[in-house]
């Protein structure tokens, strides 16, 4: 090979046919049929000319890409490439489809090693992202194939050229370029001795398909967080309490945030007055402003179009004492979490109880998971949230020592590495000299993201000051998440060994 000084991707051109045509004979010795005759390349041009390319090599045709469109209900079940093809007619090609279906792709033998293919399959990924097409399937020969036919079927074929035990060309490959074996095609391309005619269909997931929808959608890749690193001091009443409240939600909705997030019982305070009780009653006497709190803590998610995650409060259901939150969207709705593991202290001081609801929620930003302080140091939860599509992780917590917030703020941060998520943390700061058991706080508030490229390489992505009265902004994007899952340097959640492990959650008992 002469030395390269240019490498150019064009679209393919009709005058391009007779380079075409001889790079194709040279390319496919082993086949009966080695190349398209000029109408079926003009054919492809016409239909689809932003599906042909080629690669130039100093002006000289090095390898070329040709695909077309078709409704993914064409190749779901068995399917040969006449089929596919319409009888080598392309008349199966469909503007509207939503599968990009590969025809061809070849580099002639004297450019390959300069990872030609490669530009030539992220082209048809970015090609599939732009218009947003579900993905990207093709039938790949197997030319290796004929040398184990007598001794090993198809599948086993295929399982041992996975495992890096046989070696195929083309498979070895398509699956390094992110594409997965979904089944056998068998008598798929006429005349291709070294495959024994079957090929395999190969699928490539577009992670950023949007399924058409008539209706206006909201949902937000970039979204906005609000921490709120509240300060502790001494309120008079309930309505002195929400006035700080609404001053922290029109600062943080005044930077166009998506999300509020208070600190555990960030309303503490108000268990001032009821000082002279013994800690399990004034606590019970706190859980009395509960309700009032949260429907005024919605009108605010309203009036100010933000989401208010309000931290977490002690509540009462049946004469039994938990420790709950909730979400008020920006919509309306209302919905509640709880915390599964109270702490030690809780249940001893107070008597509180752990509760039992574990779930994910649906908002205009995604999905999203909450646990409540201590619930973060139990992997478990979060790992099942993740596995329902949680993409952030809100952690209101409170914590009296420096001990205490460490063990909090590194399983906050480890939860971000292993389930490939946002995870945001904010806590309260200051002193309540006259409420029992709530005396002292310590917390620095933190926005955590896994550790990738695409990511800060500590895993921070924001914090605040450590004990100071504050608001922490930051933004947080989605589709770094999904990108994140398909070809980061490591893949915590695709990488699970789940044939020899698995975790479950249990059905709830009444």
């Amino acid at each position: 090979m002469d030395i390269v000084d240019n490498i150019e991707l064009t679209y393919l051109s009709i005058s391009d046919y007779e380079a075409l045509k001889e790079a194709m004979v040279e390319s496919y010795t082993g086949l009966s049929n080695p190349f398209w005759n000029r109408n079926q390349i003009e054919t492809l041009i016409n239909q689809f000319p932003d599906g042909q390319v080629a690669i130039k090599v100093n002006g000289q045709i090095a390898g070329v890409a040709l695909c077309i469109i078709v409704d993914s209900s064409k190749y779901e079940h068995l399917h040969t490439y006449r089929q596919i093809t319409g009888d080598y007619t392309f008349k199966t090609h469909r503007p509207d489809g939503n599968v990009l279906y590969g025809i061809d792709v070849f580099i002639k033998k004297e450019f390959r090693g300069l990872r030609l293919g490669r530009r030539l399959y992220d082209y048809r990924k970015e090609l599939c992202e732009k218009l947003n097409l579900k993905g990207i399937a093709f039938g790949g020969r197997i030319p290796n194939y004929h040398r184990y036919a007598e001794e090993m079927s198809p599948k086993e074929y295929i399982e041992k050229v996975k495992r890096k035990e046989v070696h195929d060309p083309v498979l070895d490959f398509q699956m390094s370029n992110d594409f997965h074996p979904s089944k056998i095609l068998k008598n798929y391309l006429e005349g291709d001795p070294d495959s024994k005619d079957y090929a395999v269909l190969l699928e490539w997931d577009n992670l950023y398909y949007e399924v058409k929808n008539e209706a206006p959608s909201a949902i937000k890749t970039v979204v906005r967080l609000g921490l709120i690193q509240w300060q502790m001091r001494p309120y008079s009443n309930l309505e002195e309490l929400m006035q700080q409240a609404e001053y922290f939600v029109d600062a943080v909705s005044g930077y166009r945030s998506d999300f509020a997030l208070f600190p555990e019982f960030f309303n503490a305070p108000l268990m001032a007055e009821n000082n002279h009780l013994s800690e399990p009653q004034a606590i019970r006497e706190l859980a009395q402003y509960t309700q009032e709190i949260v429907q005024q803590f919605s009108k605010l998610a309203i009036s100010y179009n933000i989401n208010i995650i309000t931290g977490s409060m002690p509540e009462i259901q049946n004469d039994r004492l938990f420790n709950v939150g909730y979400l008020c969207h920006r919509d309306g709705r209302i919905e509640r979490f709880e915390k599964i593991h109270v702490t030690p202290d809780e249940a001893k001081i107070w008597g509180m109880e752990g509760g039992n609801n574990l779930q994910v929620f649906d908002t205009d930003c995604g999905k999203i998971g909450i646990l409540i302080c201590y619930d973060v140091e139990f992997p478990e939860l979060s790992r099942l949230l993740a596995t329902e599509g949680m993409d952030i992780l809100f952690v209101p917590f409170l914590t009296d020592t420096q001990n205490g917030y460490s063990r909090v703020r590194h399983c906050a941060q480890a939860r971000a590495i292993e389930n490939e998520c946002y995870v945001a943390i904010a806590g309260s700061v200051g002193n309540l000299p006259n409420v029992h058991n709530m005396d002292i706080q310590y917390a620095q508030s933190m926005v955590f993201t896994p550790c990738d490229f695409a990511f800060p390489s500590n895993g921070i992505k924001a914090e605040a000051t450590p004990n100071a009265e504050m608001i922490l902004i930051a933004d947080v994007d989605i589709t770094l998440l999904r990108e994140l899952n398909q070809y980061g340097s490591v893949r915590n959640l695709k990488d699970r060994r789940t044939d020899i492990y698995d975790l479950k959650k249990r059905k709830r008992k009444e």
